[in-house]
């Protein structure tokens, strides 16, 4: 509910502390006393666009206030929170302020946020209707909500929701398995070709090294067994090899040894163990010659199978080492192509299966609709005729939409359309219906739909234009009735629909010698609220009767 509203030097208002309570609050006051001034501040405090000229005259800035109290369960809440503004307590106050140079600034209690969040905070609060209004009922993003607030049918709302998700979720499970099976059969000769060639190569992870280490070794092996066969030849000489002529020398010394008195001891030792060493050197010389004597063949096959391992890396983009993976990477694609048919049918027929849960929900919430569009259309129709639009049509229009065009809210399109002249077409709201009907087309609207939960503060702007008598009660008679769910707000030139507020506000311009002239606002009390009742039957001359048919309307009289 709107408790405040404070505006500081905006256009004609220096200073102006409003208080608000519940119910029917009415604002009455001469034409162009600055009525609309009050309601562009309001309407600048929610969100509204900064015309130029707000700030008064003489003033650096201007700024409106207007402090709400908030239900604990109020949605403004939970938009709030997603920002990280915490609300705490029942209080809520939005603040906009407006430099001479047009800036503005928004504050959401006393926190900075953009114009934009300002703006949908401000729509949970207050719909304002009129001949300027471009919110609340006249967007048709709100027809199909309210419609199902109507019907009862949040639950199956939520369903419909929920259901959207999942096959969502199941439509791009299924189409990325279509992507992929789709993506491995264009490949599948290459896949199959491409797989062959590295089977048959079969890589092994760190063959590369091994094969150039070897083929480095073959390359310089002949030179190296060369090598080992002119070491033989001069150890084993061309008669006698050095190790038989040691042995010989050895023989020789060890027949006169004894006869020495060990003066040969050490020679013969020494010639044992030189002949020794001399075996041993032909022994691991004759093992090196055979261990060099490979196939002249082997050096070409080390070289095909490198230059075939690199050529094949080269081919795949990879490192040799990584040939295997490679290998195996191609055989899961080949592995996806001969089972991603079965896995890709699975997941179509989940996809289908979702599908049709989403549209049996949403078929049934689409039948709650249809039979809560009638019922909503008779309620507003019983409306209209006291409202002087009895001639006037109100239709929902429910329209089903096409496929791609299915969201989370279900697969209706769903518009409230008016005809105001008798065989007309039906066109929207805003479209169809001037500005005087497009407020009593309103207020019949809130009426059936009552307790819709919207926004908890409405306001009119010169609902009664144009009617008067029976008409005006009418409406006065309706927006006392709706008071009862909502605080209401109401600007008018009735006398009828003044007499039924719970509180009277009057508007009226001042002027002192060439100062600016300055608006101010009365809140008026039972005699005060006579007279100015009195004013608006009269007009500028009071008479007796005047103030007698106003205290009949007071007192809830017909006039």
């Amino acid at each position: 509910m709107l408790r405040e509203l404070a505006i500081r030097d905006i256009i004609l208002i220096e200073a102006l502390d409003l208080s608000f309570g519940a119910g029917l609050s009415v604002l009455t006051g001469e034409t162009g006393a600055g009525k609309s001034i009050l309601l562009d501040s309001l309407g600048l405090a929610l969100g509204g666009r900064a015309v130029d000229g707000l700030v008064r005259a003489g003033a650096e800035r201007g700024s409106v206030a207007a402090r709400f109290d908030l239900i604990p369960d109020h949605p403004a809440r939970a938009l709030l929170d997603e920002q990280g503004i915490n609300v705490e307590g029942d209080e809520l106050v939005l603040r906009r302020s407006v430099a001479a140079d047009g800036r503005t600034r928004a504050f959401v209690n006393d926190e900075p946020v953009s114009i934009g969040l300002l703006r949908r905070v401000g729509e949970t609060l207050v719909e304002i209707h009129g001949q300027h209004s471009e919110v609340g009922l006249l967007d048709p993003a709100t027809h199909g909500p309210l419609l199902d607030i109507f019907a009862g049918a949040t639950g199956t709302v939520a369903e419909v929701a929920a259901a959207h998700a999942a096959a969502r979720v199941a439509r791009d499970q299924a189409e990325a398995a279509r992507r992929a099976v789709a993506e491995a059969g264009r490949e599948e000769d290459y896949i199959r070709h491409a797989l062959a060639e590295l089977d048959k190569l079969a890589p092994e992870s760190g063959e590369e090294a091994g094969l150039a280490e070897r083929r480095l070794f073959l390359q310089g092996a002949e030179k190296t067994a060369e090598a080992v066969r002119e070491a033989l030849e001069q150890v084993e000489g061309s008669g006698h090899s050095v190790a038989q002529r040691l042995r010989l020398a050895a023989r020789s010394v060890g027949r006169v040894a004894p006869r020495a008195a060990g003066h040969l001891d050490a020679a013969l030792a020494a010639l044992s163990t030189a002949g020794d060493a001399i075996a041993e050197v032909e022994s691991a010389l004759a093992a090196a010659g055979r261990a060099l004597d490979f196939d002249d063949r082997e050096l070409e096959r080390v070289e095909e199978r490198l230059f075939a391992l690199r050529a094949a890396a080269r081919k795949h983009g990879c490192a040799v080492d990584d040939l295997a993976q490679k290998r195996d990477a191609l055989r899961r694609q080949l592995d996806l192509i001969e089972s991603g048919e079965g896995a890709l049918k699975a997941a179509e027929a989940a996809e289908a299966a979702a599908t049709a849960r989403y549209v049996e929900i949403a078929d049934g919430l689409s039948r709650l609709r249809v039979k809560a569009a009638a019922k909503l259309d008779k309620a507003v129709m019983a409306e209209l005729k006291p409202l002087r639009l009895g001639t006037a049509v109100f239709a929902t229009t429910i329209e089903r939409l096409a496929e791609p065009d299915w969201g989370p809210g279900g697969i209706d399109r769903i518009r409230f359309e008016v005809a105001t002249n008798p065989g007309s077409p039906a066109g929207p709201l805003a479209k169809i219906a001037s500005g005087g009907e497009l407020a009593r087309f309103m207020l019949a609207l809130n009426l059936a739909l009552a307790r819709r939960g919207g926004a908890p503060v409405l306001v009119f702007d010169e609902i009664d234009r144009g009617i008067g008598g029976a008409t005006a009660a009418a409406v006065g008679e309706r927006l006392a009735r709706l008071s009862e769910k909502f605080q209401v707000l109401v600007v008018t030139h009735s006398p009828q629909v003044a007499a039924r507020g719970a509180m009277h506000l009057t508007v009226a311009k001042s002027a002192r010698g060439k100062a600016l002239p300055k608006v101010e606002v009365t809140s008026l009390d039972r005699a005060a609220r006579r007279e100015e009742i009195a004013r608006m039957l009269a007009g500028a001359s009071i008479t007796d009767q005047a103030r007698a048919a106003a205290e009949s309307l007071l007192a809830g009289e017909r006039v």
